[in-house]
Parts: structure tokens; sequence; C-alpha cells
């Protein structure tokens, strides 16, 4: 359908993009900002590109402005979990690992697999996460301050100017959870979706913002394995004909926040939901290690928020089992 396609290899700071237009291909590196986007836009024009189906990795909060950006251009954009350009590489026995080399192996995907269509997410939700992200900044600075008053400092100065700074940054925090809450309140879908995960023992008010803020869309995922998968949650293996040579672990191919956000709430609802209580006594049976267990848990809480929200019904144990889903 598409002529040219345009493979993204995204980092914090650069993006390296392999064109394929025809029978031919061109590399080019960009700066991951505004300024970069629009070299990008100019850059194609000069290949002589009118259209072209560009793709990415979902990697989280890097490739939301270019995605954006060239979406608003006119493109094509398709956001991939890495998981699936992964596999697509291993079954042709990709080995270089370069920034070009990934950027080309994208654009080999995008052309091959063709991937569905990305579209923005709602103002709404683009704000919420926003928000959220600059709270798990702040938490993140909050917490390391408080490991610094904990490293033998003795200056009376430092340690004031330490409290000072943790007094500033608890402050900010509260301001950050009040503006979250408010959005969810005002947004009538945003406040009927949390209203239902918090029926969820063992999700809280702010956990379940966090998960709307980057879930998104629940029904833009085909089922609940699919969003474990986007979340880096499904078990990876590896075998050699009948023999299992690795243990089993989640792939952590996916979003890393999703998995920070899931892990006190799998732990909560390990004592207090029925289903991961039955769920892990079960695994525990079977001797898996706790690491292993808490990871199947976050799994396990992940597709029961999928069910929720997908069929718009409270946490109920009795109706999740009738809905079947899958452990």
């Amino acid at each position: 359908m598409f002529q040219s396609v345009l493979g993204i290899d995204v980092s914090k700071e650069t993006l390296d993009v392999m064109l394929l237009k025809d029978n031919r291909s061109a590399f080019g590196n960009f700066s991951n900002n505004e300024e970069g986007f629009s070299k990008l836009r100019r850059w194609l024009v000069s290949q002589g590109v009118e259209s072209v189906h560009a793709c990415l990795e979902a990697t989280g909060r890097y490739g939301d402005g270019v995605a954006e950006d060239l979406y608003q251009a006119g493109y094509v954009v398709s956001v991939v979990n890495p998981a699936r350009i992964k596999r697509y590489g291993e079954s042709k026995l990709h080995r270089n690992k370069t920034d070009k080399a990934d950027a080309a192996l994208i654009a080999e995907f995008c052309r091959k697999e063709k991937p569905g269509e990305w579209k923005p997410l709602p103002a709404s939700i683009q704000e919420l996460r926003q928000l959220v992200r600059r709270l798990d900044d702040l938490q993140d600075n909050y917490q390391q301050e408080r490991n610094r008053l904990s490293s033998g400092i003795t200056s009376s100065w430092v340690l004031k100017d330490l409290n000072d700074h943790l007094a500033e940054l608890s402050r900010r925090i509260q301001e950050l959870k009040k503006a979250i809450y408010r959005i969810i309140e005002h947004v009538p879908e945003l406040k009927e979706q949390c209203d239902l995960m918090v029926t969820i023992k063992g999700i809280g008010k702010l956990t379940a913002a966090r998960l709307l803020a980057e879930i998104g869309d629940v029904t833009s995922f085909e089922d609940a394995p699919q969003l474990a998968a986007f979340a880096g949650l499904n078990p990876k293996g590896s075998r050699s004909g009948k023999s299992v040579y690795k243990k089993t672990r989640i792939s952590k191919e996916g979003r890393a926040c999703l998995r920070h956000y899931l892990f006190m709430p799998a732990i909560v609802a390990r004592k207090h939901n029925p289903i991961i209580r039955e769920f892990c006594d079960r695994l525990e049976k079977g001797k898996l290690p706790k690491k292993a267990i808490i990871a199947a848990a976050m799994r396990k809480l992940l597709h029961i928020v999928y069910g929720v929200l997908k069929h718009k019904q409270p946490f109920d144990p009795n109706y999740l089992q009738k809905l079947a889903i899958p452990s």
C-alpha cells in the first residue's frame, strides 16, 4: 500500500532513521526535539517522499514527540511493541546491533508486516500522562534527596538545605496529585474507568490514574495478553527441542513504568484480592521463586484491569471467572 517506509530507532537524544523507497535506502540522524522533527520532515521532502509509512517502537515518552509530529504532518505512523520487532529480527537472523541496523530492521518490519495505524491520544489522556510522568520525576527526586540525608552528611547548612528541598518537593508532589485527580473528576470517561479500576482490590486511585495514563485506549489491545506484552509482563522462555534450558521469565520488552506501577499493587493484592491470592497460592505450591510469583501476580492483575475496562463492569470474582480471563 505504501511505496515508502521509514524505520525510526528512538533514543532519548537522537532519532536514527532508515528510509526504504522503491529499490533504494537512505539513512539519516536527527535530534529528538522539535528542531530535529522539522529537519526530518525537510529531509523526507528532499528524498522525494510524498507519502510514507513511519514505524517506531513503543519505547515510552521518547517516541511520543516524533510520532505526533509525523502524524500531524499527514504521514501514516505505527507505534509497535518492541517484542514484535525483536521476534521479526530473530526470524530473519538479525545479528547487528547498531542504531543504523536497528532502524533498517524496523523499516523492513514495517514494509513486510504493515502494522496498524497509530493515532494520538485524546487531549485529556495526553495531559494526564504528562502530569503522571512529572509526578514520577518529582517522586524520584524526593527519594534521591532522602537517600542523601542518610549518606553521612554532617554539615548543618547542607542538612537544612536538603530538608527545605524535601519540604518543597513534598508540596509540589501533593499539588500534582490534586491536578491528576481533578482531570479524572472532570472527564466523565476517565472517571468511569478510574471508578471501575478502584473496585479491584490492590488498585488505588493513584495507581488507576497512572495505568490509565500509560494504557490509553484499552480497546486498542486485542486481548489481555497483548496488554501484558505491552507492559513487558508476557512470559519469555528459551527451549531446545523438548528441553527448557533457561527459566521462563517476563520479557521486560515493553513499558517499564507499567511494571513499576503494578509492583506494590500486586503485593497488596497477593494478601487482599481473592483471585490473586488463590492464583499465587497455586504458584507457591509449585515452588516458584518469590520474584516470579510477584511478576505473575502483576500480569494477572493487569489481565483483571483489562477485563474490568473492556467489559465496563466492576471487579467481582465470580464475574471474572465467567469471563475466563487467562492466567
